[in-house]
């Protein structure tokens, strides 16, 4: 079987890096397995397995197209931009030679002109098995990644108030429910359409949903490379930046302050446990970028911020010398930095909003507390520390390599496609 995976990156954000995962556990697997990616890395055009979708002239035209029909239809406003997409204007990827060839697609994360609505039913009307992988809300909702507090999707008529687009009101309203419709239209056209969501969380979501309600979802985890990661560091607290002493907290992101990474929550989380505790040798150390640094300042734990971290060597060798690993997050599909924590033995802490659940999944794995409840989020911070053990630390990365393993999702991929 020949599949072809899907993806707007080959290294850029969390979903191109699960998806060129995928791509190396199916060919482990023996799978005749490729990947088109919209943006590609010199070291993914060095990869024989890996081919750009277009030239970059066409690539950048799609994308303006697209984000530029977004942004007329939001009133010409900057607001929110790039928490929508329309699926308007991709690039033609039905005739891409690797498509033609291939038996199966596994489509991933394929916004921001890479493939419009219209090119996924090119690729149905060509004959070729379709798998959609889920790594946010927009297969199921109208225009948006992440709906928030929004329920419109779940509507019979979905998604006719948008709250992420901010054009006249009348026209606002018109874009998401086109496009809501457009994808219903777009699902009842492919029989055998596969959705997989990454969370149990995000599959709740897909069967709530009008768009994606009735239709097949099954749940599998992204890949995860559990080899690479190890509850005895292999550098010291010096070589990685971090002080020589106390316990240590962990927290990271590629951008810590996107809004959805929920930092200044961290911030109170973090100060009402420098409250709590009567110690005084705990140390957060945080890793990603981050705009304005001054964020910051009103942090009263010590805290040391390494900045953005590109070798996953250094990021598992600091959660290994990490007690907790905190996340809080206003909503996340699947977690990874709780994923990586968690196989280096570091206790995750978490809001429970979101596909958290999959990662702490009893009691014995981490911490859940009620979104938004950092002193209770604070007060289990300070029971990781306090229970900080070698067995602990083992229990919970062996945990991580039995759900997570990159041969376990790619056996679960392959029942998929010969389903």
């Amino acid at each position: 079987m020949k599949v072809v995976i899907i993806n707007h990156s080959d290294t850029i954000g969390g979903a191109s890096v699960v998806s060129r995962r995928l791509l190396d556990a199916l060919v482990a697997e023996g799978v005749d397995a490729r990947m088109i990616a919209g943006r590609l890395s010199p070291r993914g055009a060095a990869n024989p397995r890996i081919a750009p979708a277009a030239g970059n002239a066409l690539r950048k035209t799609a994308f303006l197209a697209e984000e530029g029909w977004i942004f007329a239809n939001n009133g010409f406003n900057r607001a929110d931009l790039f928490k929508v997409d329309a699926g308007r204007f991709g690039l033609p990827l039905a005739s891409h030679p690797w498509v033609r060839e291939s038996d199966a697609v596994i489509l991933n994360w394929v916004n921001q002109g890479l493939l419009s609505i219209d090119g996924i039913a090119d690729i149905a009307a060509a004959g070729k098995r379709i798998i959609w992988t889920m790594h946010d809300m927009w297969p199921l909702t109208g225009t948006c990644h992440h709906a928030g507090e929004c329920r419109a999707f779940t509507a019979d008529a979905p998604c006719r108030q948008c709250p992420f687009v901010h054009g006249l009101a009348g026209r606002a309203a018109r874009l998401s429910a086109r496009v809501a419709r457009r994808k219903i239209q777009l699902y009842d056209s492919i029989p055998g359409l596969d959705f997989v969501a990454v969370s149990s969380w995000l599959a709740d979501k897909a069967r709530e949903s009008a768009i994606t309600r009735g239709r097949h979802i099954s749940v599998i985890p992204n890949a995860f490379p559990v080899e690479k990661f190890h509850i005895a560091p292999l550098r010291s607290r010096q070589a990685c930046g971090l002080p020589a002493q106390g316990v240590l907290i962990a927290m990271g992101a590629a951008r810590l302050d996107d809004p959805v990474k929920g930092l200044p929550l961290a911030v109170d989380v973090l100060n009402a446990l420098a409250a709590q505790m009567p110690r005084n040798d705990v140390h957060a150390v945080l890793f990603g970028n981050i705009r304005d640094p001054r964020i910051l300042d009103r942090l009263n734990l010590p805290h040391t911020w390494l900045g953005q971290i590109s070798d996953p060597t250094l990021i598992a060798d600091i959660y290994a010398h990490s007690s907790a690993v905190l996340s809080t997050s206003l909503y996340e599909t699947l977690p990874g930095t709780l994923i990586e924590g968690q196989a280096a033995g570091a206790w995750p802490v978490s809001f429970d909003r979101g596909g958290q659940a999959d990662i702490i999944s009893d009691p014995s794995l981490g911490s859940l507390v009620a979104f938004g409840d950092t002193d209770a989020a604070a007060r289990q911070l300070a029971r990781a520390i306090e229970g900080d053990t070698p067995d602990r630390r083992r229990h919970l990365s062996e945990s991580v390599a039995a759900k997570f393993s990159a041969r376990a999702v790619a056996c679960r991929y392959i029942d998929l496609l010969r389903r």
